[in-house]
Formats: C-alpha cells, structure tokens, sequence
C-alpha cells in the first residue's frame, strides 16, 4: 500500500453474487491506481461468496476480508465496511458491478482539482445481461462547466438537479471524516440508499462532480433485487419516513421539503408501475401507504404537477389503485393505438414514395445534377466533399446536392442543396441526377438508369479485409448478404484508387465492370494546399494549447468485440507525456457514442499537472484533425495511409495485432511493413515517447518507404483529376500529371517536435519495428533531443516489401511531371 492510511476504502458487500464477485474484485484491485484498500463483506451468504473474498485477500494483502455471523442485508453489511474503513474516501461497489478501468485514477484526480470536497458525484453505465452498455441519461447534469468558475465545488442549492440523478450509494465518494462526523449509517430493508443519500447532498458543504463513467452497473437477467417479487418493497415508505425525521430535526433543511416530496412521489409512480414488484396480496396495501405518505408529507401550497402526472399524484394520495391501473391501462392503450397509426402511416408513405420514384424514373436525366453522400448520410466529409468542392470550382454550371440528416446539416458549405434521406426530393434526385457520388453505397431500393454516372470513392486504404473477403469472416460480416453486396456493386461506373494496392483488392473483392480511377485521395489534397495561418487557426478552435506537441490518436473498430472497449488508458498516456503534449482522441465513427476519455464529445480532460487529453470524436473532418496534429497514434486504421502524406510521424500501436488479424483478416502484416515504430504494450508506447523512438530518423526512414508505397498519386490535385474525367469527360491522357514525392511540400508541423524528458518512465522495448537503441545510454537519450520535422520529404530509395504486400508500382504510368506550386516550409 502506498502509505499508512490508503486514499480510497472501496467496500464490497457480497450476497449471493458468485458468478459476478471476482469480476467485482479484480475491476478494482487491476485498477492503475492502487492506494487503496478493499473491505469485501460476505453477508453470509448461502453460495461461494466468502470463499472467493478469502481467496482474493489470499493473493492481494490490500484485500480485507469481512464475514457477518448472519445475514444483516446489504445496508449493514456496508455498516460494517464503513467501521472497518481507513481510507481517506469512502467508495460502495455493489458485488455484481464493477469500476470502469481507471476510474480510481480520475476521481483522485478530481478530487485533487477541487480541494477534496466532502462528497464527488460520478457517473455509471447501464450494462445489461446481453453486454449492452448504456450511459446514464441524465449525464449531462455532470459537466464540470467552467474550469475557472467556483461552481466547481458548490452545495447542492446551487446545484438543485442533481437531485435528478438516480439517489444511490455507488456513485459517489465520500470523504469518511464528513461520514464519521455527521453519524451517517444505512438503514435495514430495501430502499436503504433512499435515507443515507438524500441527508449526505442535503448535507455537505462541498460537492463536486466527474464526467466520467467510473461504474459499470449490472442489469441482472434474474436475480436482482428490483426484479424479485416481494413484500419488502414495502419498506420504501419507513425510508422515506427516516427522510423526513431527518429533515425535521434540522430546520435549516426545510426547504428542501417540497422537492423530496416530489422525488418521493415519483419513486412510488416507478414502483407502482413495474410488473412484477409488489405481490397482488400487497398491492393494495402499497396504495393504501402511499396515500397516506402523500398526505402526511405534502407541504402547504406544494405545486401540482402538469398533465397526467397530476392525476398519478392525485390517485395516489387518494390510495386509488383501481383508477390508477385504469389510468395505466388507458395510456398503453393510447400508446399502441398511436404506434398502430404510425405503423400505418409508414406504409402508405413508403407506398407513395414508392410510387413517386418509378414516375420520376420516366422523366429524363438531368444533366446538370451532381448528389453526393458519405459514411451512410453524416454529413458534408471525406473523399466525395472534396470532389464536390471541386466540381463547383470547374465545373460551375453543375448543381449539387448532398444526402444529410439535420443533425449534419451545419456541416454542409454555403449553396449546397441539403437532401433529406427517404424524402420525396430525395428519390427525385437519385431518380434524375446525372451524377452520384458515395463513399459507401446508396440504398438498396436505388435502380441506376442509363445515364446515369456512379462514382464509388470507398473511404480508405484497405488493411482489412474487406467486400468478398468476408466471406469466411463471418464476425466481420455480421451477416452481410453479398449477392446484394453485388447488385450495388454492379452500379459503379468508376471505382477511386489511391495506390496500386488498393486497386489489386478493389478489384479482387468488388469485381464488376467498372472502371478505376488511379488518381489518389481527393480528401487529402489539403495537405499540399494548406498554410501555416489556418493550421494555427485549427488548433486554436480545437483547443490545443499554444506550443505543445498535439499526437492524435485514431482507433479502429474491432469486429471480435462485442460492445467498445479502449484499448488504450488515454489519462496514463498524457501523464507520462506530460505537459508538453496534448492527445486529441478519436474514436471510431462506429462508436460514436461512447467515447474513449469519458467526456462528452468535443470536451476537454485535464490530467492534472501532467497534460491535456482533447475529446475530438464529433469532428466531422478527419483531414483537419490530421492537420492539426502533429503526430498520429493509430493501430490498425486506414487513417495512417492519408496521415502520411503529410510526412509527419506515426507510431503504431499493436497490442492486438494477432486477435485482430484472425477476426477481420489482412491484406499484409502492419507490423513487419509499418509507416514508424510498433509497441505491443502501454509500456512501450510510453517507452518510444520517452526515448524519442517516435521521431526519430529509423521512424523517418519507415515512413519514407510507406510514403512510396502507398501515396503515389495523393499531390494535390486528386479531386482535380476525378471532377474533369468523370464531370467533365476529359481524356485520361490529359489529366493533370502526378507530381513526384520528392516535389511535394506538405504543410509542415505546427510545431518543431522535441523529445520532453518523462520522469519515472520504466524502460522496456519498443516493439518488434522500433528504432535501434543500443548505439547511446538512455540517460543521454531523455535528455532533450531535438527531432525536427524534415524540410522535404527525399526521394524515396526502393525499400523491399514483404512478398504478402504487391509492389506499389502505377496501375498506368503517369505523364511528365508538370511544374508544381510548392510552398518553402
């Protein structure tokens, strides 16, 4: 233990949950920070529960075993935890749920930021039986707000909405000599979290909260106490009882009396209403309770609730169950009754959408009509919105329309017609537009005519498998329907290619007629056009502190995962980075709603007096974050290909490299060909930081040979080339040549990177492709070498390649270079 009294006393009451304890136990003892000590209560439970704490205590001494000579139900089996506590901060964990991985981490971070206010309010995750995992609701009552502002610690009259929040002991830490002073203690019976939670926010002086799920909250398919049938769910109403004795006998708090009144209300609605609760001998006598509560505790001139809140509330306090299931009963009724209708309205609509488009699959093509879309409708992105720019440039006289939803709609430019997927005007379009442009495929309900021009653009290198590939991936697959697959793919007229690579699997794994377009990347052409003034500018709205080395990190999805785990302890990362970078994180577009730092998308997360973790996964451009960046983490995604056309460095990190591979399958090994250094561990990716592995010149000389092989055609001008072929019909053999690697000027790193000394960083390899060490001591190493970014990328020697990967030669040799405009870094 780190010292004699642990900062956290994390007690564990345990009762018949032996299928879920050790994974209780080890979410807390795996936690990184380890000052800590764990009270595991067996309430002498009937199962292997004790066995298992004693087994714990055995091999981890911070394990403290409790055995209770009877069962005293989980209030005071926390009792005696609590008597047994050390620690500066109390934490409850019920035995069937566990700490998200870092959690302890954060909330001693925060704790530290605010001043160790007497209570921390954190957030929890609904994870249901299947693996399912859902945020609270209501976490947008955690925002920390303003860094500066004294709201950070606060009383709970400047924050009166917290009540709002789900009134459980686990959510919290709470400072013991606030518990030990006020005499705080759970109560016998179910509902005990009711009388011990309300007094401790009524109470304290100091609160704070942490926008972070810190707890997975386990949805029992059987088993769980709020889905046994029972009678003693009738103690709900002494616990409310023992709210109020505690109210009167502090008259300073009586004006809280109207709003417990109300959350009591509402707490009797839900248990009234969940099937299955209350026995039907006991249902009568609940309403009988109820009323009688409602009656004793309503204040005088208590407000009446709006619409049918206010007949539940009247019904209860007049004990009416017959007319309150009535009531029930009528608003399921209006509710399947309206979801019949709506089902109805739904068909007739697609009926006469359906309609709509076979009458304007007869009218003529128009020639003057370009639709584009991306990533299944989420906005103005990716290879097609470079594309589309660059039609209005040249093409002028074209009209363009792009597929959106409104959440996305901000995102589209100034004079782009917004097209509502599933809309009338929306199957106009796909039925008349002479052009259509995706980076995946449009709906399966779309018939392309002739005359019509489809542009398939992907949005990627394949390093994954990926269309006919699948079919013996049948995790990655997911159930796919590849004759279909087929059918959408006989649709392209042209299929886009940055490298020869791509265009030997487009070609393989999507066989059709259509022509390839090796032209490069359109998205990426702001590489070579970019200045310094809007890279500056982007950092600056991105919140990247001035001066600091900005690394972002861009995870792929993992097919053998079932929900979205990181793979990385992003808080670990920055500390040991330390203040001279910042991490900007972004998750995959799949996993857009959870997110890998635990704040809300686009929210920053300071880790104190270390660095800066920036949550940038709502950013809809992913070539403005690349630009922003001056270096990318990544593991297996296609990202690294366009990042290296800016010719800065990549680390990857391959800590799953050989589970990924058996899942989705690859078209060659990362590790063994990659664009910088590999680590396998969080170790050694803290390693290659350290030692300046990531920027130095073996991490050059990978990214040279990567930049060879796959960004041949990726100079700038790759949306130019697509628009006059395809928009404008011009001849291949007049398209703008490619420019040279040698010839290209990216637009350089914001800042000159420099190795930081890390403190206390263990030494240790930096994977199977990291730099040769052994040539200097690693003392002289984190010494404060300068590794400057590269003026001009060399040209590049021929480098060998593995026999699994095809040379990246042209698919067609270019024409002459044609002199290019550069810009001197």
């Amino acid at each position: 233990m780190g010292c004699a009294v642990p900062r956290f006393s994390v007690i564990v009451p345990a009762y018949e949950v032996q299928p879920y304890l050790n994974d209780c136990l080890r979410s807390v003892l795996e936690q990184d920070f380890t000052d800590l000590e764990l009270i595991a209560v067996d309430d002498h439970s009937p199962d292997a529960c004790g066995a298992i704490i004693d087994e714990a205590a055995a091999c981890d001494p911070r394990v403290r075993p409790v055995h209770l000579p009877e069962n005293a139900g989980l209030g005071r089996a926390r009792n005696a935890g609590i008597r047994r506590a050390t620690g500066d901060y109390l934490l409850f964990l019920d035995g069937d749920d566990t700490l998200a991985p870092g959690s302890l981490r954060a909330i001693a971070d925060r704790l530290a930021r605010t001043g160790e206010p007497q209570v921390l309010v954190f957030d929890y995750a609904r994870v249901d039986w299947t693996g399912e995992a859902v945020r609270n609701v209501r976490a947008e009552l955690l925002r920390h707000g303003d860094p500066e502002s004294a709201r950070q610690v606060f009383r709970l009259d400047q924050r009166p909405e917290l009540l709002r929040l789900l009134m459980v002991a686990w959510n919290k830490a709470y400072r013991r000599d606030f518990v030990r002073k006020e005499g705080f203690a759970f109560p016998p019976g179910f509902y005990e979290d009711t009388p011990w939670t309300f007094p401790v926010l009524l109470t304290a002086e100091s609160i704070a909260v942490l926008d972070r799920v810190c707890v997975h909250y386990r949805q029992r398919r059987r088993g769980g106490i709020l889905r046994t049938t029972s009678r003693r769910h009738l103690d709900v109403f002494e616990q409310y009882d023992r709210v109020f004795r505690f109210l009167d006998a502090r008259p300073g708090l009586a004006h809280w009396r109207p709003a417990l009144f109300q959350r009591m209300v509402d707490h009797f609605g839900v248990i009234a209403a969940a099937p299955g609760r209350l026995p039907v001998r006991a249902r009568a006598e609940f309403f009988r309770r109820a009323g009688a509560h409602h009656r004793r505790y309503r204040p005088l001139g208590a407000a009446t609730p709006p619409g049918r809140a206010r007949w539940r509330g009247l019904l209860l306090r007049l004990g009416a169950r017959r007319a309150y299931h009535l009531l029930r009963g009528a608003d399921r009724l209006r509710r399947r009754t309206a979801e019949c209708g709506l089902t109805a309205y739904a068909g007739a609509r697609r009926a006469a959408l359906w309609l709509h488009y076979r009458v304007q699959r007869c009218r003529p093509v128009d020639p003057g009509l370009a639709v584009f879309a991306a990533y299944w409708h989420r906005g103005y992105a990716c290879h097609p919105a470079a594309i589309e720019a660059k039609v209005r440039e040249l093409a002028p006289g074209l009209r363009t329309a792009w597929i959106t939803t409104p959440e996305y709609a901000h995102t589209l430019p100034p004079g782009v017609r917004r097209l509502h997927p599933g809309s009338a005007a929306y199957w106009t379009a796909l039925a008349r537009a002479r052009f259509l442009v995706n980076n995946v495929n449009f709906t399966q309900g779309m018939r392309k005519r002739p005359g019509q021009i489809h542009l398939q653009t992907h949005h990627g290198t394949p390093l994954k498998h990926m269309g006919l590939d699948l079919r013996d991936r049948p995790a990655a697959a997911r159930g796919m329907d590849f004759g279909k697959l087929m059918e959408r793919v006989d649709r392209w007229d042209y299929s886009l290619s940055a490298n020869r690579h791509t265009t030997l699997v487009w070609e393989r794994v999507y066989p059709s007629g259509y022509t390839t377009l090796p032209y490069g990347a359109p998205r990426n052409d702001v590489f070579q056009h970019a200045t310094e003034d809007e890279v500056a500018r982007l950092r600056a709205r991105l919140g990247i502190p001035a001066g600091t080395v900005a690394v972002l990190y861009a995870p792929t999805h993992r097919d053998y995962q079932r929900r979205y785990a990181p793979r990385l302890d992003v808080e670990r990362v920055a500390r040991a980075l330390g203040p001279g970078f910042t991490l900007l994180v972004r998750t995959h577009y799949f996993h857009a709603a959870a997110t890998g730092v635990a704040s809300p998308t686009g929210r920053a997360l300071d880790v104190p007096g270390h660095g800066r973790v920036l949550d940038v996964s709502g950013h809809g451009r992913v070539e403005e974050l690349c630009l922003a960046a001056d270096a990318l983490l990544t593991d297996y995604s296609s990202l690294m290909f366009d990042y290296a056309n800016l010719d800065r460095p990549i680390v990857i990190h391959a800590d799953d490299w050989d589970a990924y591979r058996a899942a989705r399958g690859a078209y060659f090994d990362i590790t063994a060909a990659p664009p910088g250094p590999v680590s396998r561990t969080e170790d050694e990716l803290i390693a290659l930081f350290a030692d300046g592995a990531w920027c130095g010149p073996r991490s050059a000389a990978l990214r040279a040979a990567f930049r060879a092989r796959f960004c041949p055609y990726d100079d700038g001008r790759a949306a130019e080339r697509v628009v006059r072929r395809v928009f404008l019909g011009e001849r291949h053999a007049l398209l703008p040549p490619v420019v040279p690697l040698a010839e290209r000027r990216p637009v350089p790193a914001a800042v000159a990177v420099a190795v930081r000394t890390l403190p206390n960083v263990p030494d240790g390899p930096a994977g199977p492709a990291g730099p040769d060490r052994s040539a200097e001591p690693r003392a002289a190493r984190r010494a404060g070498v300068v590794c400057a970014a590269p003026a001009a990328a060399p040209a590049a020697a021929p480098v060998a390649t593995p026999a699994t990967a095809p040379a990246n030669a042209p698919v067609s040799a270019p024409a002459p270079s044609l002199p290019h405009r550069s810009r001197p870094h």
